[in-house]
């Protein structure tokens, strides 16, 4: 409690206000409510904090009896769309859930209140006065002024002067009206009902059963690729969207690029272009949409994780398509996983959450198997498309040439053959090869020195489209220098390994009169970029896309019938618990694209290891036997979704500092039974950005209160202010 100490003795009665300052408080601090200002549970306020003047959000007011304490009053309120109460209890749980002080927590959901509002223009509209005796230029101006419009602009609709529309306003005819911004369009639940085929209408109806509980109802949509789980979830959406004039739907993605996909299917189905929620909206934008949400104005939300946070009036059902997908973990700053807030949300508020994709999460897929979630299932492609034939290619047996030059080459001759034969029918391939730039590693050939981001353990990354070398980690950039820096040796620097611009170069000398282009976020950094290239490869202006992630999920390339992964076994490496399960998914998703229409598709693996339980699985299109096999692995070592993990990342510039501290910190740790402490450990990357970096790992029995274990352990030891100190509740990097 923030107070000021005084003697008076208990008098009458006060109005209380709790404040979450926005600040790294760990809870809300008392004020005093004036008599003469009107504050109410999520308005927006100045508060006193020590010598300053904060920003804060009321979460709570009640009354009390004046006490010995006497309590700063609030300064002021602030004139801002308050936040509905329903998204501020969500955002205080999350808050709690992700051990992040709530000031710190609701700084982040308020960020696109730091600019300024938009200024209020003045225009004019009819009043609704019957004419009487009206030229013909200002009966042009009444049949234009139906939206509120500037006295020039309407002026410019209509034909005519200013002056005509000032006449119109002394005679009673238009009248002068405050406005903002262009408002939200209604999504319109009946503007295109699609044809579904047997097994989307069964999967509707079964979603359909779940919508009329009107209770929490998680479901996973769980379908091959290309069944058209899509139209099914949107049947759900226009469901909601008719039930409640006012209801609002949120639709989570894990790509811009995907919401370019996803965006023209929705304006198909419902009319009008939905609410756009990502990193590339511009300040001015991301305002307007937060008040139109606040405000219950915009009702179809399309966005990445961070739409999960903004202040929804009246949110009555989720859609996270590709829930599997690990873009949904945000990895930087506050750190939480939006699928499983989004599960908590909906519990919140009792609606419906639905989870869709062809290679469900370990996590999803159990709570399914266990009845924790209801279980809709697609296992047909939509019409006559059906699941790719998938051929493994050993490199062991099939080591690809040396190119003309005498550079590496590294498509093996069994997937160049499958690319010609494609190309001669002029159907289109992807290969697909998850590694942005041209190497991910330059070194010397004299030293043996490799390429590193200053003061960092992360390998410098060719672009050779550049000409320089990127750190993927900290985005540190340089030209490739002509000498090794090590030892200066000159000509030295070799490319190890390929990326995507290597691939590029070689598909370029193999197949010269291919039309191929690259699909990565280097090379499609917005979604203006991205959705000019998917326009391109389905106008088959592209013959060849060599493409990463990006483009392994949610695209319907029509004429794409052969699917070249280069490099099988990249996402194996590494040692975290969850690198089978993603290989999995992200080849199952890529191979995914081939054959999404009447002609058959094919997938080539190249792998090294084709008897890895992975690539089998890949190939028997058996993903019972993969889920099965590492469900067992995970249940077996009590890992999620059989327990949960946190981690807590330590770093510092002083290494000696540092070792110290993690000492210290195991030497606190609680006994407790049913959760272990794993660590201190040297990160894998254990030099970033100048700072040494330390780990502890912690797994928990499901039954066990992670969080508060957290909270006794961490406040046992004060942190020194050099130590930057990062938990994470169920980790998904490793790094």
């Amino acid at each position: 409690m923030d107070a000021l100490f005084t003697t008076s003795e208990m008098t009458r009665s006060i109005r209380c206000a709790k404040v979450a300052v926005l600040a790294p408080m760990e809870t809300p601090l008392d004020y005093l409510v004036p008599d003469d200002l009107a504050v109410s549970v999520g308005d927006h306020v100045w508060v006193p904090l020590g010598y300053a003047k904060i920003r804060g959000l009321v979460t709570e007011i009640s009354d009390t009896i004046e006490t010995e304490f006497k309590l700063k009053p609030i300064a002021a309120k602030i004139d801002d769309e308050p936040v509905p109460a329903a998204s501020l209890r969500f955002w205080l749980w999350a808050a709690g859930w992700t051990l992040t002080a709530p000031g710190t927590f609701l700084k982040g959901c308020l960020q696109a209140l730091k600019t300024p509002k938009a200024q209020i223009k003045h225009g004019f509209v009819r009043t609704g006065a019957e004419p009487v005796k009206l030229t013909s230029k200002q009966m042009r101006v009444l049949e234009v002024a139906v939206l509120p419009m500037s006295a020039a602009e309407l002026a410019q609709a209509a034909g005519v002067t200013v002056g005509v529309v000032q006449t119109l306003e002394k005679k009673g005819y238009l009248e002068r009206v405050e406005f903002t911004t262009q408002g939200f369009d209604a999504p319109d639940p009946d503007f295109m009902t699609p044809t579904l085929n047997d097994d989307q209408a069964a999967a509707d109806r079964l979603l359909e059963m779940e919508w009329d509980r009107q209770v929490f109802s998680p479901v996973l949509l769980d379908g091959v690729t290309g069944s058209g789980k899509t139209e099914v979830y949107l049947e759900t959406v226009a469901r909601a969207l008719r039930d409640d004039p006012t209801a609002q739907v949120m639709i989570l993605l894990p790509e811009i690029a995907l919401t370019t996909a996803v965006m023209g299917r929705l304006k198909r189905r419902f009319g009008v272009d939905p609410v756009q929620w990502h990193s590339a909206i511009s300040p001015s934008q991301r305002r307007r949409i937060w008040e139109g949400i606040a405000r219950g104005e915009a009702r179809l939300i399309v966005g990445a994780r961070s739409a999960l946070f903004l202040p929804y009036a009246n949110l009555k059902l989720i859609v996270i398509d590709e829930e599997h997908d690990g873009s949904f973990k945000q990895e930087e700053g506050v750190r939480y996983q939006a699928r499983d807030l989004a599960v908590m949300r909906a519990h919140q508020e009792g609606f419906m959450v639905v989870m869709a994709s062809a290679t469900p999460s370990l996590e999803t897929l159990t709570n399914a198997q266990k009845g924790r979630y209801s279980w809709v299932r697609l296992e047909q492609r939509h019409g006559t498309a059906q699941l790719p034939d998938i051929d493994l290619v050993d490199m062991k047996a099939h080591a690809p040439e040396a190119g003309p030059t005498g550079d590496k080459w590294w498509l093996s001759n069994p997937l160049v053959k499958e690319i010609e034969a494609t190309l001669a029918r002029r159907e289109q391939v992807l290969l697909f090869l998850n590694r942005r730039g041209y190497a991910p590693l330059v070194l010397c050939r004299a030293c043996g020195e490799r390429m590193t981001s200053p003061k960092t353990d992360s390998w410098l990354v060719e672009h050779r489209a550049t000409g320089r070398l990127v750190c993927h980690l900290t985005g540190f950039s340089m030209k490739k220098p002509d000498r090794c820096p090590h030892c200066g040796a000159l000509d030295s620097l070799t490319s190890i390994g390929p990326g995507v611009e290597r691939i590029l170069e070689e598909v370029r000398e193999r197949f010269p009169a291919a039309r191929a282009e690259i699909f990565s976020s280097d090379t499609t950094p917005d979604a203006d970029s991205s959705a000019a290239l998917i326009k391109r490869v389905e106008d088959h202006e592209t013959d060849i896309l060599i493409a990463t992630q990006a483009a392994a999920k949610g695209h319907n390339f029509l004429n794409l019938t052969l699917v070249g992964i280069v490099d099988a076994d990249l996402g194996l490496k590494g040692g975290d618990l969850r690198a089978a399960e993603r290989t999995f998914q992200l080849l199952a998703q890529a191979t995914g694209r081939a054959g999404r229409a009447e002609k058959a598709g094919k997938a080539v693996l190249q792998t090294y290891s084709p008897e890895h339980p992975v690539m089998q699985a890949l190939k028997a299109q058996d993903r019972e036997a993969f889920y099965a096999y590492e469900q067992m692995s995970r249940e077996i070592a009590q890992f999620p979704p059989f327990g949960r993990l946190a981690a807590v990342i330590l770093s510092a510039k002083d290494n000696a500092l540092l070792n110290r501290f993690g000492r210290e910190l195991s030497l606190a740790i609680p006994n407790t039974e049913g959760i272990d402490v794993y660590g201190p450990a040297d990160a894998p990357l254990s030099l970033v950005r100048g700072m040494w970096r330390k780990r502890f790992l912690v797994r928990a029995d499901r039954n066990r209160d992670l969080q508060g274990f957290m909270t006794a352990w961490l406040k046992s030891v004060k942190t020194p202010n050099a130590i930057r100190l990062v938990t994470d509740i169920e980790p998904y990097s490793f790094l």
